[in-house]
């Protein structure tokens, strides 16, 4: 298996009950019209997770996925099958493009009972406790993120035959598959939102002014996208891309960068001189260091969409670290192969800019915070979503890296919010749902005009009316300028 499951609860005494997370089972993508003959079947599979699955249990299992996915037609010629639930697992499946299907299974979370006389322990599987929106959009992201750094699957037959996608597939998703822990997806997966940095107006005004200079300065370069501390604060590019831009950005590239950093390893605080100006600039893909004679120009390309489809274009991420801490980065999507010449040029151009922009936006920040007041812990916790430009705010979510989510409420909260989220999948009108849960916390989900506002209050003896009242509250000093019907 991908994951070594998470287990809960002490064995000292030798009779505690251990608890086990969701976990990866399988994962594998099909194209029913590659094996349509008896004795073909295994030319259907084009990737198959784990890989040491014997043959004819892969047949097997994807000619099952296949016959769930016909039956569930005969109902609903429109909409196929979207995922099974058993005792012991939930598979999800997805139509990305026309016949390839994306199956994944999850085992579900189970608690293992220790039984008496050196009896086998017994094991209760918790079916209900994993939501299908979070896992299908988890399924989504997967093809999503493949297609980012691939294009579509049908591209790569058209490239190479059938053995080109299975080869893009191998490599992509053998890495990608590794990145995945489905114990702490939640209601932000479903989102997919994107975390904006508020600023005042000449600020942004001298942020947008150097996006042009640069784009006009260095003509190879078609967008920009630039973010502070992994918040967004402007971008080029259309809504879609960046936000899958965006999660590769702020979950692997920049965690894969900073964790050597706070250790020590590679300081960047190194300052280069360009001119007689002095930046903390860097490339966080392409070359480590402009000076080195070996130096490789390498930049990892990039699908994003055109008006013909796709175009192909190389990512570029420079990023700016200044000793007081403030980091920003630039993301520049380039057209052709790059040279030596052009990274030289970039980077005596933007090093500069970008750490004098660093410093101004390190006052604002600074700015922000003595406005907002002391940090201490409050009584409510929130999760906001805005469907139109992606905008997504929590402060239940304290910390997300490559490796792990981390939320400051209990997993039985996070899940009704979930619940609530499915609720108002369901209708299009606007409404406001509360529930008072077992732990004495309420909880509050507001829809309102493509926003979607969730609330966590620790107010153990609070009523209904003195609950509606906080969460009014909370609206007008967080969201005064955003409009919430009553």
């Amino acid at each position: 298996l991908l994951h070594t499951s998470g287990s809960t609860g002490t064995m000292a005494s030798g009779m505690q009950e251990k608890q086990y997370t969701p976990s990866l089972l399988s994962f594998f993508i099909y194209n029913p019209t590659f094996g349509p003959r008896e004795g073909e079947e295994e030319k259907k599979i084009l990737f198959y997770h784990p890989s040491d699955v014997e043959k004819n249990e892969k047949i097997r299992n994807v000619g099952l996925c296949e016959a769930i996915v016909q039956f569930t037609r005969t109902f609903c010629p429109t909409k196929p099958a979207k995922s099974l639930h058993t005792q012991k697992n939930r598979q999800f499946f997805f139509e990305p493009e026309d016949n390839f299907w994306i199956v994944m299974v999850v085992r579900n979370p189970m608690i293992e009972k220790p039984n008496k006389d050196g009896k086998p322990p017994t094991v209760e599987y918790q079916e209900e406790e994993i939501l299908d929106t979070v896992y299908g959009a988890v399924v989504r992201q997967c093809y999503s993120m493949y297609k980012l750094f691939n294009g579509t699957f049908g591209r790569a037959v058209e490239a190479g035959g059938v053995e080109l996608l299975i080869q893009k597939l191998e490599k992509f998703f053998y890495r990608y598959l590794q990145t995945l822990h489905l114990q702490s997806c939640d209601l932000l997966d479903v989102f997919g939102g994107i975390s904006f940095f508020p600023l005042d107006k000449m600020t942004y005004l001298k942020i947008q002014s150097f996006v042009n200079r640069v784009e006009e300065s260095l003509s190879l370069i078609k967008y920009t996208a630039f973010l502070y501390n992994d918040q967004l604060i402007w971008s080029g590019l259309e809504q879609d891309d960046m936000r899958i831009l965006y999660k590769y950005l702020t979950t692997s590239l920049f965690p894969r960068h900073s964790e050597p950093e706070l250790a020590g390893r590679d300081s960047p605080l190194r300052p280069e001189v360009a001119g007689n100006l002095l930046h903390y600039g860097r490339f966080l893909t392409g070359p480590t260091n402009l000076k080195d004679p070996e130096a490789k120009f390498r930049f990892p390309k990039i699908f994003v969409s055109a008006e013909d489809g796709y175009e192909e274009l190389h990512l570029i991420v420079y990023k700016v670290e200044c000793p007081i801490m403030s980091v920003s980065s630039v993301s520049f999507l380039a057209s052709v192969e790059l040279t030596r010449d052009f990274c030289e040029q970039l980077d005596s151009l933007v090093g500069p800019q970008l750490t004098l922009l660093a410093s101004d936006i390190c006052e604002q920040f600074t700015i922000n915070r003595r406005i907002s007041g002391p940090e201490k812990e409050p009584q409510f916790k929130f999760i906001y979503f805005n469907h139109m430009n992606l905008a997504e705010k929590s402060t239940i979510h304290m910390r997300k890296t490559a490796s792990v989510c981390l939320t400051s409420v209990h997993p039985d909260l996070m899940k009704i919010l979930g619940d609530i989220n499915c609720d108002f999948a369901r209708v299009d009108e606007d409404e406001e749902i509360i529930v008072k849960a077992m732990t004495d916390y309420w909880v509050v989900g507001k829809k309102s005009d493509q926003r979607e506002l969730y609330v966590i209050l620790n107010q153990k003896n609070a009523n209904l009316i003195e609950v509606n009242e906080e969460v009014k509250r909370l609206c007008a000093t967080q969201f005064n300028n955003i409009f919430f019907l009553d």
